[in-house]
């Protein structure tokens, strides 16, 4: 018995490649190194949904298009402020979807330009959501988009209030760019389950939202800085893995069901982590997760995965560990959008189950009715 489908083939799919035992992955062809090196995150979307790199009119296009969504949809704030500031924030984006479902006259159209379009709307007004619940659970004010801003600027100017630094605009541009996909992940696969009955984008964003939610999927990152805070110092770091190790408690941030070494991720989200944390008071956390990692590939030949260096980025760029999740979903909705689109015309997902259960038996007559 193959316990959670671990590699089974669920699927054909042409939009992400990944190699877990030497740490490749790419999008569409291209090496995610290159495309987080020299490429915005609006271009990395485009080449998801489309499956070719835009030129310079079409992410003219394409940015216009977000930028406008963005400006018009200041309304889902609204939405944001009747649901209680302590909901968990994928609840919230969950919510605002399913009201969207409700009104969006392009709810059940599921032709190619339809869809496309939705997938445009919810990458442009997701970033708001996740925004004002944040202020609101800070105790602040919501704030409207600004217009003529690129989806990384547009959520840090909403988040902070005022102009984001060159520095953290780019960071987290990178960062969107490192999760936008992850080929048949969790909360992918549900998207994709979702669509296959011929249901809507609608529907599939929504359960990918859920699964999301669990703390075995986009959890991790937000217990990463706990574990920091616990250890102290890259003195104890050593000492402090090892046990937890003894008592067999899981260490967040180390691990993945694909990648047999590093995750290509977190070799990029490290580099921007230790840029970010230079001269700051948190500078040492780099050099504490290090020793845990020396550590866990030593003991348990685990490697990073993206989960530990995405967490130091998120508090970097100020935003709460309640939050992470939502953070990744603002990114990952273009890959869900992308493979739930490709997945539309391909037959229902039906797996079979191996049967455990007691064989042949019949209700006895001493049962009463």
């Amino acid at each position: 018995m193959t316990s959670g489908m671990e590699d089974i083939v669920a699927a054909d799919s042409a939009i992400t490649w990944i190699d877990g035992t030497h740490g490749e992955l790419r999008y569409r062809g291209y090496p995610i190194e290159e495309l987080a090196e020299n490429l915005s995150f609006e271009a990395v979307a485009y080449l998801l949904w489309n499956g070719e790199l835009p030129g310079r009119e079409e992410l003219d296009r394409l940015r216009h298009e977000l930028d406008e969504v963005r400006v018009a949809r200041a309304d889902v704030i609204n939405q944001v402020r009747q649901v209680p500031a302590t909901a968990h924030p994928l609840d919230v984006l969950r919510v605002v979807v399913s009201s969207d479902a409700t009104t969006n006259p392009l709810t059940w159209d599921n032709t190619t330009d339809a869809n496309r379009r939705k997938a445009i709307e919810f990458t442009a007004w997701f970033p708001t959501v996740v925004a004002a619940q944040h202020r609101l659970a800070a105790g602040q004010e919501p704030l409207l988009p600004t217009p003529g801003l690129d989806t990384a600027a547009a959520f840090l100017t909403m988040l902070y209030g005022h102009d984001p630094s060159p520095q953290q605009v780019r960071t987290l541009d990178t960062s969107l760019i490192l999760h936008a996909d992850h080929e048949l992940n969790a909360s992918t696969f549900a998207a994709r389950v979702t669509i296959a009955t011929q249901s809507n984008l609608h529907a599939a964003i929504a359960s990918a939202l859920g699964t999301l939610s669990g703390p075995r999927h986009g959890g991790a990152s937000e217990r990463v800085v706990a574990m920091l805070e616990e250890i102290g110092t890259p003195d104890n770091a050593e000492s402090w893995t090892i046990s937890r190790l003894t008592q067999k408690q899981r260490i967040m941030g180390f691990g993945h069901r694909v990648y047999r070494t590093v995750d290509p991720r977190s070799r990029q989200l490290r580099a921007m982590a230790e840029r970010l944390l230079q001269g700051t008071p948190h500078q040492p956390w780099i050099a504490i997760l290090d020793v845990v990692a020396e550590v866990m590939q030593r003991e348990k030949n685990l490697y990073p995965n993206v989960d530990l260096y995405a967490a130091l980025v998120n508090h970097e760029l100020g935003v709460q560990p309640a939050f992470y999740s939502a953070v990744f979903a603002i990114s990952r909705i273009t890959g869900w959008t992308a493979h739930a689109m490709e997945q539309l015309d391909g037959r229902m997902i039906r797996p079979t189950a191996q049967y455990i259960g007691p064989s042949l038996r019949h209700v006895p007559e001493s049962v009463g009715v």
